[in-house]
């Protein structure tokens, strides 16, 4: 049995491993670890949140606040690993596209020192189509959730 069809909870994966992963690198790279995947089903990403990070030059300087669309991306990018994670072999040299954000609400503003735990679920996939729900969580409060589809590609 692999560990799809048992379901495995597989070990975290570092930043190291993550840009193996995914071609993402600063300043869009919005998860710094995975701290659980369950292999084809779930994924539960880390996300600190630094005043260092670019877009705080900018957006709000005087009342720092990330942008909800780099929350959802933060969303993405750790249902990416979840995928790459899943596919295995597979998805060397692919990329995952936006297809369509659906119903993203933003909860609570998320803040300069703030911890995000992104947890996602796979709810489908076809051939190279995913859907994911996504959750935002800072101190165990949902700061933003949203329902996301993407596309599996060759570079």
């Amino acid at each position: 049995m692999d560990a799809a069809s048992t379901g495995e909870v597989l070990p975290d994966i570092d930043i190291m491993r993550i840009m193996e992963m995914i071609p993402h690198r600063y300043p869009m790279l919005m998860v710094d670890r995975v701290v659980e995947v369950v292999h084809g089903v779930s994924a539960v990403g880390i996300k600190n949140v630094t005043i260092n990070e670019a877009v705080f030059l900018g957006h709000f300087p005087q009342q720092p606040v990330m942008p909800g669309v780099l929350i959802v991306e933060s969303m993405a990018q750790t249902a990416a690993v979840l995928v790459a994670e899943s596919l295995g072999g597979d998805s060397a040299g692919k990329l995952v596209y936006f297809m369509s954000i659906e119903d993203a609400r933003f909860r609570r503003p998320i803040t300069p020192g703030d911890s995000i735990r992104v947890q996602v679920t796979k709810l489908q996939n076809r051939r190279n189509v995913w859907k994911f729900s996504g959750e935002a969580m800072v101190d165990g409060k949902l700061s933003a959730n949203a329902t996301f589809s993407a596309m599996i590609m060759d570079r």
